[in-house]
């Protein structure tokens, strides 16, 4: 445990990107043609960790585990990752490329955002989204934005696909991160009052928080999960979620971290590791 320290407030995380993704797979062989044929990522290394990308962006890191099983349903970890696409035409695409391999789909529109839905071969959610103009999120007078969750209109996103599917193509990024959390108080005591991001939205059992006013980098729900103790140690699913923050913003959350006592542990790049009350596994990296 890191020692506490007594210091004024850290000044919020400014400049917050997400990375990739990491899971842990006892096959990771059946989760690539999904991510390559499906998502549109390139395969951008290989070994036993494969990574796949966008416009040479890592994205999605495969580590393998031979001996790794799933995690109980209720289980915290990942509810989804959300891989945002660039424009309107490059999510058409994909709906179509996900259409194409038979799994069973979701869409939903919410009023931020556009967003598609499906599992992957080893049941981690993911979403594919794009952004409307930030001029169009509906804000109130204290900054939170109201999201919804309505149906999305997949025949006229269908009219918009390229007549080559293609690639996801440069641009596209990990857009936010939604967690399972046993208990959403202590996930809004470590997200909001230690690491520094901002409540943008409220829903039963869920909240949605991010830097910089942007509708959320991170997703929080305990709607399967409330109560649910952290999976095994090595269990297939979420290994970790990459946070990319100036170096600067990097040694005030360490500095926050101490201060609330909240154990991690530093890296050699100038980052450092820490898990979340639920145990889900943040590298905060140097931009």
């Amino acid at each position: 445990m890191t020692a506490a320290l007594s210091l004024s407030p850290e000044p919020e995380p400014h400049h917050l990107a997400l990375g990739a993704v990491a899971l842990t797979s006892a096959d990771p062989d059946r989760l690539v043609p999904f991510y390559r044929d499906a998502v549109g990522l390139d395969v951008l290394a290989t070994g036993d960790t494969t990574v796949l990308g966008a416009g040479g962006r890592p994205l999605v890191e495969i580590v393998r585990r031979s001996q790794a099983r799933p995690a109980p349903h209720r289980a915290p970890g990942l509810f989804h990752m959300a891989i945002r696409v660039p424009d309107r035409a490059s999510l058409a695409a994909r709906l179509l490329a996900l259409h194409h391999t038979g799994l069973r789909l979701g869409a939903s529109d919410h009023l931020v955002s556009e967003a598609l839905y499906v599992d992957d071969p080893d049941g981690n959610g993911i979403e594919i989204y794009h952004d409307r103009p930030e001029a169009e999120w509906p804000r109130s007078a204290d900054g939170s934005i109201a999201m919804a969750t309505l149906p999305l209109d997949l025949a006229a996103l269908a009219r918009e696909a390229p007549a080559v599917l293609g690639k996801a193509p440069a641009g596209t990024d990990m857009g936010h991160v939604h967690l399972k959390v046993s208990d959403l108080e202590a996930a809004r005591r470590f997200w909001v009052d230690t690491v520094g991001l901002k409540i943008m939205a409220r829903y039963p059992g869920a909240l949605f928080v991010s830097a910089d006013g942007y509708h959320h980098h991170l997703g929080l729900n305990t709607w399967q999960s409330s109560g649910a103790p952290a999976p095994a140690a090595g269990s297939a699913g979420l290994d970790h979620f990459t946070v990319r923050l100036p170096a600067a913003a990097v040694a005030g959350l360490a500095r926050r971290l101490a201060a609330a006592d909240v154990a991690f542990t530093p890296l050699a790049d100038g980052g450092l590791e820490v898990a979340d009350p639920s145990g889900n596994t943040a590298v905060v990296l140097p931009a």
